[in-house]
């Protein structure tokens, strides 16, 4: 397979009608007469300046496929702070509407050609990958945006109201307006405000991944780690009950980052990565040519 060079822009920043402005970094080969390009949507707690990301957007990028990967509006990290969670007051008042509101923001100004973005960048060809929390929000938005024509997902979970299963516990969230999850990797006591609950309710249906994804009827790849112990692989093969015609990849042993970890010091991907990376460019260069 041919091998590309390819350039970076780190750090653009876009306006959000969410109410922050959002980072994003663009990978893009350098050489081919047109190229894709796939969008990348991190997790809950997570970044677009996480752990081996930029080794995965640099593979892509090498073989002639853009990668893009940004901030969610209100994922906790600002422009002075990338990887840190330094707006703990953003991180709270996140919702799915907000996170879907950054995916149309980014798609609506690709479309509009901004100077950043190479003339050979095929947007005819847009594709879009989530992470964990991220895959669930990729899913409902390809459901809903014609403009993305294929759609993976790594180490999804299968259901967005996983939060609020237990209704005593959603009562004394309703009666505290706030809950707590500790972040084992910073020492962070994290806020999540009531009204991401009450955002969820508002909109229940569209919310429901497993009703998107019934009707979902553009090419889609689902990858996840036999030995993931945050989202269990059980939630993949859900997805793959809903769509069956998704392909299913699960890697033997990897886990729910796929062998990354934050920070990362090396300069190659893990191995379960390297998996991840090839199944998911070769998917996208079968479905985006």
């Amino acid at each position: 397979m041919k091998r590309f060079d390819f350039s970076v822009k780190k750090d653009l920043l876009l306006p959000s009608s969410a109410g922050r402005p959002f980072g994003l970094d663009l990978y893009t080969p350098i050489g081919p007469d047109s190229f894709p390009l796939v969008l990348f949507a991190h997790g809950f707690k997570g970044f677009k300046d996480w752990g081996h990301w930029h080794l995965l957007a640099s593979r892509f990028a090498s073989r002639g496929i853009g990668f893009l990967k940004f901030n969610f509006s209100h994922n906790g990290v600002t422009p002075d702070h990338p990887v840190d969670f330094a707006d703990l007051e953003a991180f709270g008042q996140n919702n799915y509407t907000k996170e879907l509101m950054d995916l149309e923001t980014l798609v609506q100004t690709l479309s509009q050609r901004p100077d950043w973005l190479p003339a050979a960048c095929d947007l005819n060809r847009l594709g879009l990958i989530g992470h964990s929390r991220g895959g669930a929000i990729s899913i409902l938005f390809a459901a809903r945006e014609s403009r993305i024509k294929a759609v993976a997902t790594w180490a999804a979970v299968s259901d967005l109201g996983f939060l609020w299963k237990d209704p005593e516990r959603v009562e004394r969230w309703r009666q505290d307006g706030v809950v707590y999850i500790a972040n084992a990797r910073t020492g962070q006591d994290m806020p999540l405000y009531f009204q991401l609950y009450e955002d969820f309710q508002l909109h229940k249906k569209a919310y429901e991944v497993e009703t998107q994804l019934r009707h979902l009827k553009k090419p889609m790849l689902i990858v996840h780690g036999s030995a993931d112990p945050g989202v269990p692989v059980a939630q993949a093969q859900e997805l793959k009950s809903w769509n069956p015609g998704a392909e299913l990849v699960v890697i033997e042993g990897a886990d729910h980052v796929f062998g990354g970890s934050h920070p990362f010091e090396g300069e190659e991907l893990p191995p379960f990565s390297k998996v991840l990376e090839e199944a998911t460019s070769s998917f996208f260069q079968n479905h985006l040519g």
